[in-house]
């Protein structure tokens, strides 16, 4: 059997008398939404406003005058180390600080990086599918295990292959030529099927 990836907003386009209301979309508090996902749709202002914070303060951290400003500050906790005797305190001030900012800034880094790598990969849809030639199954591929995404790499690795043996000559060709990755039972999620044809 034939692993097909069928985007779960494909198949509601198909059954629209199994398509839910945006009321009865539960509200997101937490993570980002999946780029195969309607679960997320509807808008969350816990996560609307960590998203502006977050946003805001990742900007401003990358700043040259946060960047001056921190720099400032580690050059004058060092300057002033003969003043405390080089002592504990002296140590564990510095220690403090940078161990607090690191590790709150982190989560503010990897939300960000969160909604980045979901639009990136919701631009990638939008070509694939507004693509003649691109098979509709390579949407949300993201989704799928490693090993299913070696094999596929496999597959565009033989098209570079075959494009230094063919010279000039261009050819257009598609995963469906090869079909996608099989999948074990029980490996297919709700939003994906294991039927359908993709284009």
């Amino acid at each position: 059997m034939r692993f097909i990836h069928k985007p779960v907003w494909i198949t509601m386009t198909q059954h629209a008398h199994h398509r839910p209301s945006l009321k009865h979309i539960g509200r997101a508090l937490g993570s980002m939404p999946s780029t195969n996902s309607l679960t997320h749709v509807s808008h969350s202002a816990v996560l609307s406003a960590f998203d502006r914070f977050a946003a805001s303060v990742t900007r401003w951290a990358g700043s040259p005058l946060v960047f001056s400003g921190a720099l400032a500050m580690v050059l004058t906790w060092a300057i002033s180390g003969p003043l405390f005797g080089f002592s504990e305190t002296w140590q564990l001030v510095i220690n403090t600080g940078t161990t607090i900012v690191t590790f709150l800034m982190v989560f503010l880094i990897q939300q960000s990086q969160n909604k980045d790598s979901v639009a990136i990969h919701l631009k990638l849809n939008e070509l694939l599918a507004a693509h003649r030639e691109a098979s509709n199954r390579m949407i949300g591929i993201e989704s799928m295990c490693e090993q299913d995404l070696r094999e596929l790499a496999a597959f565009y690795a033989q098209l570079a292959e075959r494009a230094k043996t063919a010279g000039a000559r261009k050819e257009a060709h598609s995963i469906d030529e090869e079909g996608m990755p099989v999948a074990p039972q029980g490996a297919v999620n709700s939003g994906s099927t294991s039927g359908g044809a993709g284009r």
